[in-house]
């Protein structure tokens, strides 16, 4: 039976692993970097490195990388080993403060829209020592940022190291006017991952999973997830090992793996971590990703964590329950019953109202890709529509304050704001609503809208950036006021009256809902060039500069990264569809004609008179099936190099929505009515019924 507290963090240079292998000194000089900021000194850097060095050579590793996180969304390490020559032939083992602080990969092969080209490769990554380094496979990793020659931030984790350092410092503005000088606030987050799993033989037989990550034709099966069986079903016996290794894995990595479940759709399942600052549960996510990959190969299984691998059934996403902590513990999303705590809640539940009406488009930004863009409003996922959920309880109370009316919650009382008269909300008081965004579930909020394979890096530092943003309106405004409380008092009134709109407690598949939503004046930005057209505009410059969340060429540089890889996956769609028709699919359907064809023409020649009726209606359908496959797969061809063309990166992308998408659905239709047709030992491919139910 494992140990999980020994073997928790075994890979991980945590703070005790520091605590215990540095000296008292310079574990003491470090912790003030990690705790207030303070720049690191070289002479600190060089123990730590030995000290990091040793502890890793220990655990196996023979090599170092920084590890960070490019545009591209997933990971990147470039890995040097250990040794050092000597004079006489031999080598050392050794790692110097300034190759743990600083490296210097290549920054002209990632995406950078524009800022780095072949002619200027030059980029720097810099440790981040609020993420733990750790030891993975024979390599130790080191978390950190990544930035150009000239400054600019290429990657994910530095605008969110910069949102959460702005949210720090407007929280802490708005704390000290309720008597509070606390050290430290930080957004915490825990991410429920959700994944399909499938056999890695079946996998193999699947071009358009292995080259998309997710299904470009298939035919539904006889049964999907109508009966609602799989839903927290006993697990299957391999997944159960799947999950059990997985676990071991994470738990090393010092990642806080909790719960495990069967999903809604067949073979999709679901992790849940607990929570994490912010930088660090993004880290951890990323890596949980890389590990769910890599133990499912190690079963003989596929971890799938597209958006929508299968049509049909259910996508994956991974709900975002974030929230905001002081130093001291006290979560600052936590309703309280005191008058000091109710003001307070309720000063940040408004500024998160606020953020979130105000900034509707960025938040559908920070969650739009292709992938995405199948699973937002299809009836399983949050729609593209933002909206806030907070139960009715806190719904009352705000609508008591909009209304300036009583609020009842056993009599009648006026409300007033720093009045002990918000009643204590246990975290399970109100239901909880599936089709919300953006759900208030008790003390945190849990943003639904987040893809599977998403960094929710981006995410994050647009949440922390566009609350930091109206925290420090708040504070400009309440530091000024002659009366606090008055001051106070009318500033959320204003606001809840403000931003009432962006408050929907009720069924967001309902398409009443979404005609509520237009009347409201609520943005639907279905695609992602709809949500990224918008990312450039004057206040979202506004906000982000004057945060120094990112620079304007960064912002510029965000909008062609995304559009790009967005028109990326759309050409490798695409072509992977072409190729399937013409190699498998009509190659498959012909072959079975033939033999149909034989097998009618047999038959008339032995029974005298036999019609062979249905034979010859299959192989009509057949025939009039595929020569409508070939003739949309031309046309399809056609659209798409003519998309390709189209100017700008919004134009091509504009031209995928507008004509490709439309011409893909049509080849596939036609292609998943010819799939169940054909005999089982002319299908061009496992079939969904083997992907979903083969495990």
């Amino acid at each position: 039976m494992t140990n999980v507290p020994e073997l928790f963090g075994a890979m991980v240079f945590n703070q005790k692993v520091m605590k215990d292998r540095l000296p008292k000194e310079t574990f003491k000089a470090l912790k003030r970097t990690l705790d207030d900021g303070e720049p690191l000194q070289l002479d600190v850097a060089n123990v730590v490195a030995h000290a990091m060095k040793e502890w890793a050579i220990a655990k196996g590793a023979t090599h170092f990388a920084h590890w960070f996180q490019p545009l591209t969304g997933i990971t990147a390490e470039k890995h040097d080993s250990f040794i050092n020559p000597q004079d006489d032939g031999t080598v050392i083992m050794s790692f110097s403060g300034k190759e743990l602080v600083k490296g210097e990969p290549d920054a002209s092969s990632f995406p950078s829209g524009g800022h780095r080209a072949t002619f200027e490769a030059r980029g720097y990554t810099v440790w981040d020592p609020t993420s733990y380094p750790f030891v993975k496979e024979h390599t130790l990793c080191i978390p950190t940022s990544f930035c150009s020659y000239t400054g600019e931030a290429l990657d994910k984790k530095t605008p969110l190291l910069r949102s959460m350092e702005a949210l720090d410092t407007q929280t802490k503005r708005i704390l000290k006017l309720f008597g509070k000088n606390v050290k430290h606030v930080a957004t915490t987050v825990g991410p429920e991952q959700e994944y399909f799993i499938v056999d890695h033989d079946l996998w193999l037989q699947r071009k358009d999973i292995r080259m998309t990550g997710r299904t470009l034709f298939g035919a539904k099966p006889s049964k999907g997830q109508e009966m609602d069986d799989q839903y927290f079903a006993a697990l299957n016996p391999r997944i159960v090992k799947y999950m059990e290794d997985l676990n071991e894995t994470l738990w090393k990595y010092g990642i806080l793996s909790k719960t495990e479940h069967n999903e809604v759709a067949p073979a999709q399942h679901e992790m849940a971590p607990i929570f994490s600052t912010t930088n660090l549960s993004v880290d951890q996510n990323q890596l949980t990703m890389e590990v769910m990959k890599k133990v499912a190969k190690r079963h003989g299984l596929e971890c799938l964590l597209h958006e929508k691998p299968f049509a049909g059934v259910n996508g994956s996403g991974k709900h975002n329950n974030w929230s905001m902590s002081t130093n001291e513990g006290e979560n600052l999303l936590e309703p309280g019953n005191t008058p000091e705590s109710n003001a307070q809640f309720l000063l940040f539940l408004t500024a998160i109202l606020k953020s979130v009406d105000e900034n509707q488009d960025l938040l559908r930004i920070s969650v739009a890709s292709a992938g995405n863009d199948h699973r937002l409003g299809a009836n399983e996922a949050p729609p593209a529509i933002i909206s806030v959920y907070l139960g009715d309880e806190l719904y009352k109370v705000l609508e008591a304050i909009k209304d300036g009316k009583p609020y009842s919650p056993d009599k009648a009382e006026k409300m007033t704001i720093g009045v002990s008269v918000l009643p204590p909300i246990p975290k399970d008081s109100t239901d909880r609503n599936r089709t919300s965004p953006f759900a208030f579930t008790g003390n945190k909020f849990e943003f639904r809208s987040c893809g599977s394979s998403l960094s929710i890096a981006g995410p994050n530092t647009t949440l922390d950036a566009i609350v930091a943003y109206t925290l420090k309106s708040f504070a400009d405004e309440l530091e000024k006021a002659g009366d606090f409380e008055s001051a106070l008092n009318a500033l959320i009134e204003r606001e809840v009256k403000a931003h009432w709109r962006i408050v929907f407690n009720g069924n967001g598949y309902d398409d009443a809902w979404k005609a509520e939503a237009h009347r409201r004046g609520l943005l639907e930005l279905k695609t992602t060039p709809d949500a990224v057209a918008r990312y450039l505009d004057e206040k979202n410059i506004k906000l982000f500069t004057e945060l120094g969340v990112y620079t304007k060429d960064e912002m510029e540089a965000h909008y062609e990264t995304k559009l790009e890889k967005y028109a990326q996956v759309l050409n490798i769609e695409v072509q992977t569809m072409l190729e399937m028709i013409s190699k498998d699919i009509l190659p498959a359907a012909y072959k079975y004609i033939q033999a149909v064809s034989k097998t009618v023409i047999d038959l008339k020649s032995v029974v005298p008179g036999a019609k062979a009726a249905s034979g010859t209606a299959l192989l009509s359908k057949l025939d009039a099936l595929t020569d409508s496959l070939a003739a949309k797969a031309d046309e399809l061809a056609s659209k798409h190099l003519a998309a390709k063309g189209a100017g700008n990166v919004m134009q091509v992308a504009r031209a995928y929505v507008d004509s490709v998408i439309p011409a893909m659905t049509e080849v596939r239709a036609v292609a998943d009515e010819i799939e169940p047709l054909l005999g089982e030992e002319y299908k061009p491919y496992p079939s969904y019924e083997d992907l979903l139910y083969r495990v």
